[in-house]
């Protein structure tokens, strides 16, 4: 008998131009969380699909319990006791939470569905995970930490005995990690493995048993979080050091230069239509200032930046875009008025999936193209081309479709749609979100590359360390308020956390920013 759960052996999987995993090995062992770490590109999504039949390997084979496995299709997977939950979810939106959870599947007899059974099925499930939701609740209403649970309680009543996790803290807030590591870590005392996915070095070391990681395709090692003989623990570095196969002596580029006096956006007193959401936010933004938006799940950063970019409608309040008054009528007024938006969920609101990394990176400028009607696509190619290679994309070619690159690269995509713009003033909803340390880097240096050129950025971050390594100044919101601003050199964690904190299960909320 195998001391393995799992092993993969010698997988290879090549692609048009590109071979994406070369002779790469896994071996996981039962009632253990096994962190699968590498830069973006490294091959981990493509690895975990090949375990999960989405793709076919062109070579190499995988072993359950010591058993060879043929894995052909998502559903071979899941009767032999793999459950995959992906970084971007896709529930069936209109559809009630239960339904979701039992598609496919659903309880009855002679093809009729048994509707109380899978209420009660369902309401017993979600008690033992300790999970307050209504079964018959739309799926669409839920939160993302809510969506992501539904999927593990699916993986748990299908007796999965391995959890592939892509991600799963990536929209969570502290105390919704906090619950989901308690379920993880009360699943593995019953022997049900996890591979986590994530490039939060923190919760690796936290939650994780051992650590394999890859680089460019190729499997580089396995090493236990603690070692039993010495207690020697891993660390940041050494892990960072074996991702990237090079030092990395800080985690951001040295900022050159100050904001100036010039306020190129002024917000006055702005509020939503709606009542739940942002009311009375002010604030300016200086030329070449990187201004950081904290807060914590339903600070209603997001939907405020949306209603700047013209996406989510306006109540009240006076907008000034260089000293002129600004209405926010839609994204493309916004876009022509130098704005730009980069959107908190690259897969819903982001990409084009089903267009190659080209159209994506030239949608958003494909006027400055056109002259009589006739696109100029020569131009086209040159100016993606260029952007794609500042930010070092890795693709095949500019014809690869977006939707088969990894999330990072993706990501680094869209983020030179907007660069191709020319834009005055950068928004980056959670720009780095799902990115490795390596690509954070290149990223945070073109931020900075955009601000020594001129520009402004308003960024949105969940990551307290970049929220504080790269704004110069912090504004911090609370459901829907703005609850103070922090200098550089002023804010702590501390500090952000108690203004991300202010109005916490209070019903009398004021009106006044620190």
């Amino acid at each position: 008998m195998s001391e393995y759960l799992l092993e993969m052996k010698n997988i290879t999987k090549i692609f048009p131009g590109v071979k994406a995993l070369d002779n790469v090995q896994l071996n996981v062992r039962a009632g253990t969380v096994h962190a699968l770490m590498g830069e973006n590109g490294a091959g981990k999504s493509t690895l975990m699909k090949c375990l999960f039949g989405i793709y076919e390997p062109n070579g190499g084979e995988i072993y359950l319990e010591g058993q060879k496995a043929e894995i052909h299709s998502a559903r071979q997977a899941m009767d032999k006791g793999i459950a995959m939950v992906h970084q971007e979810l896709h529930p069936i939106r209109f559809r009630s939470v239960m339904e979701n959870v039992y598609l496919g599947r659903f309880p009855g007899h002679m093809g009729v569905v048994d509707h109380k059974a899978m209420y009660d099925k369902t309401k017993a499930l979600f008690a033992d995970l300790e999970l307050d939701v209504d079964p018959l609740a739309l799926a669409g209403d839920q939160s993302a930490a809510i969506l992501q649970m539904m999927e593990i309680a699916r993986a748990v009543d299908m007796k999965a005995k391995i959890i592939i996790l892509d991600e799963p803290t990536s929209s969570l807030s502290d105390r919704e990690v906090d619950h989901l590591f308690k379920i993880i870590n009360r699943l593995r005392t019953q022997g049900v493995a996890f591979i986590y996915i994530s490039h939060k070095m923190k919760e690796i070391l936290e939650i994780s048993d051992e650590v394999t990681i890859m680089r460019d395709g190729t499997y580089v090692g396995t090493w236990p979080v603690v070692n039993k003989e010495t207690g020697e623990k891993l660390t940041n570095d050494f892990i960072i050091r074996q991702m990237v196969g090079r030092e990395m002596t800080n985690q951001f580029p040295p900022r050159e230069g100050k904001p100036v006096d010039e306020v190129v956006l002024k917000v006055e007193h702005v509020s939503s239509p709606l009542k739940k959401s942002f009311q009375d936010v002010s604030f300016e933004l200086h030329k070449q200032e990187i201004l950081g938006i904290g807060g914590l799940v339903g600070a209603q950063r997001t939907e405020f930046v949306e209603a700047l970019f013209g996406l989510r409608g306006i109540a009240s309040g006076e907008i000034y875009l260089n000293g002129a008054k600004y209405t926010s009528k839609s994204p493309g007024f916004a876009k022509s008025r130098g704005l730009a938006l980069l959107t908190e969920e690259r897969r819903a609101t982001g990409i084009f999936g089903i267009l190659p990394i080209l159209e994506n990176t030239v949608i958003a400028n494909q006027r400055n193209y056109a002259n009589l009607g006739i696109l100029n696509d020569h131009k086209r190619r040159v100016e993606a081309d260029r952007e794609c290679k500042k930010l070092n994309v890795k693709t095949p070619s500019l014809e690869t479709l977006i939707q088969n690159l990894s999330g990072g690269n993706q990501q680094k995509v869209l983020i030179a749609r907007w660069l191709l713009t020319n834009s005055d003033i950068l928004i980056l909803d959670e720009p780095t979100r799902g990115i490795d340390v390596g690509a954070k880097y290149e990223i945070y240096n073109i931020m900075l590359e955009q601000i020594a050129q001129g520009k402004s950025i308003i960024m949105i971050s969940s990551e307290m360390p970049e929220l504080m390594g790269m704004s110069d100044r912090i504004m911090v919101m609370c459901e829907g308020r703005v609850t103070g601003f922090l200098n550089k050199g002023e804010y702590t964690q501390e500090k952000i956390m108690a203004l991300a904190t202010q109005f916490a299960g209070r019903k009398d909320k004021d009106n006044t920013a620190a």
